[in-house]
């Protein structure tokens, strides 16, 4: 699959809607209970943009950004402002906000990773689009530096310690992160509302896997 290291303008996605999908086979018995099962380990985000658009410019950068992308062709960045941080969203990035691991003192390279959490359940979303220059790690508490003693893959969100930390040492990450998406359309529609107003009804992305 081809993806662009490039980031949807995050002007045109604020204000856009949509939020993770999951997908639950349910199957009703005789006796009226029910058997649940998914065949997704983790959710798919959708969203749609074209309620953001705003002026004839914004219109113009949305059809240069998709005929750049040859429409679905074509993955790239997308970054969702109700989710795109290892923090709330009211808070800033520390390397203490995720647990990403525990150290074996073999193992060097790790997934980022961002747990979800509700009562006694939680769900750990592989993280593979940090956004460059935001990560900050540690290893039991001790605050390490990006360039000395790791390394972060943008592209993958692997982070790689050039010292495997010690057996039973939590390995900690906080950063921001962008989603993976693709445009769900080949087309795109427009209107022109009036001299300097430009109306998108719709402009669907979705998550890819990478």
């Amino acid at each position: 699959m081809s993806f662009h290291e490039v980031r949807f303008p995050a002007n045109l996605s604020f204000g856009s809607t949509g939020g993770p999908e999951r997908r639950t086979e349910v199957v009703t018995l005789a006796n009226g209970f029910e058997e649940r099962n998914t065949p997704w380990q983790h959710s798919r985000r959708r969203f749609d943009a074209g309620v953001s658009m705003r002026s004839l410019d914004d219109v113009e950068t949305l059809i240069a950004f998709f005929e750049a992308r040859q429409g679905q062709l074509h993955a790239f960045r997308w970054k969702d402002w109700s989710d795109y941080k290892s923090c709330r969203p009211s808070a800033e990035v520390d390397y203490r906000d995720q647990v990403i691991a525990r150290g074996d003192g073999v193992t060097q390279s790790y997934q980022l990773l961002k747990t979800y959490t509700s009562g006694q359940q939680s769900y750990a979303r592989p993280i593979t689009k940090p956004v460059q220059g935001t990560v900050r790690a540690g290893v039991e508490d001790d605050e390490l530096q990006d360039g000395l003693h790791y390394s972060v893959d943008v592209t993958t969100g692997l982070i790689t310690f050039v010292t495997a930390p010690n057996e039973g040492m939590d390995v900690t990450a906080g950063f921001e992160f962008d989603v993976p998406v693709r445009f769900d359309t080949d087309r795109i529609q427009t209107s022109v509302a009036s001299f300097r107003a430009g109306d998108v009804p719709s402009v669907p992305v979705v998550e890819v896997r990478v």
